[in-house]
């Protein structure tokens, strides 16, 4: 092949040989893929019948569910093909716009994560102004401004990678289009988009966790200086969900980044991405299910209410 005008297709070889496993474990990421859109739906259904949760905190909650479904959506239906019918063709444009959508889904996040601790910074360390500072305007232009910053944030990675010449096998040893497999392919030094894609993924990532993580140092500080053990036990409970939530998520990151790309083989690559593509996502609707009393007790009346429908 002599460069990307001459390739056509991608072919996803997915996990390999599996020894009969495949059903198996496509049972199980199906029966995790179908749970995780339940679980986010449901979320979005309640926050948007029931009045008690319309406010800044399930706003935020409403687009973070949202963005779940389509960042596992644009790996999950591929990656379950390539259990059932191994190597899976992907076109070329196809294999960019998931690139592209996935990079974005997973900026988009980080954004989002820092505006809802932002909302639980304010509720909790100004509660007589937050009313007034967490305004319709402000929480509409926080979560603008974290998709905006997902769309936008990929744009240069995917040119320049996507501009090389590909010379090598079509086969990405993957399961999805992610950027070391696609950057294997390449016959050319891909070392100027490995360092372009660091430098924007740390800014991406880093700008948003330090200032999730600066929320959380000034809420712990003004929970610790409450009196009451009551009044602390309240004040955790309204962002021990999302605290759960921003763990897990820069925990996986975390993980993956920890270990340099040139030392992991691609089954590890495999397992890591699993983590944050697919379990990740499932656990997060979980989470503020069974954490939050609050979205509990929306669930139940909107249950009530669509059994009693049913039965009239």
């Amino acid at each position: 092949m002599g460069n990307l005008t001459t390739i056509k297709e991608f072919l996803l070889l997915g996990f390999g040989s599996l020894h009969g496993l495949q059903f198996f474990l496509f049972g199980i990421f199906l029966g995790i893929y179908v749970v995780t859109l339940l679980g986010n739906i449901l979320i979005l259904t309640v926050i948007s019948f029931d009045r008690s949760l319309q406010n800044p905190m399930y706003f935020f909650l409403s687009n973070f569910s949202f963005l779940e479904i389509w960042y596992t959506t644009s790996i999950a239906p591929k990656m379950l093909k390539t259990l059932l019918s191994g190597p899976e063709v992907i076109s070329f444009a196809g294999c960019v716009v998931q690139f592209y959508f996935f990079g974005s889904m997973a900026v988009a996040e980080c954004f989002l994560l820092a505006a809802m601790s932002y909302d639980r910074y304010l509720a909790i360390c100004s509660p007589l102004r937050y009313s007034t500072l967490m305004n319709l305007h402000t929480c509409i232009l926080l979560a603008a401004g974290s998709w905006l910053g997902g769309f936008l944030a990929p744009v240069v990675t995917v040119t320049m990678t996507f501009q090389l010449p590909f010379c090598a096998a079509y086969e990405i040893d993957h399961f999805f289009c992610d950027l070391a497999p696609v950057l294997k392919l390449t016959c050319s030094d891909p070392g100027t988009v490995e360092r372009t894609t660091f430098f924007l993924a740390s800014f991406a990532t880093m700008v948003p966790f330090l200032l999730t993580l600066a929320s959380y140092i000034r809420i712990v500080a003004a929970v610790v200086r409450i009196p009451s053990a009551t009044g602390k036990q309240r004040a955790f409970s309204t962002c021990s969900s999302h605290l759960i939530v921003v763990t897990l998520y820069y925990g996986t990151l975390g993980t993956v980044y920890a270990i340099p790309t040139a030392t992991q083989t691609a089954a590890l690559n495999k397992i890591f991405s699993l983590l944050y593509t697919v379990v990740t996502p499932m656990i997060n609707p979980i989470v503020y299910s069974l954490r939050n009393n609050d979205v509990k007790k929306a669930v139940r009346r909107f249950m009530s209410l669509w059994i009693y429908a049913k039965r009239t």
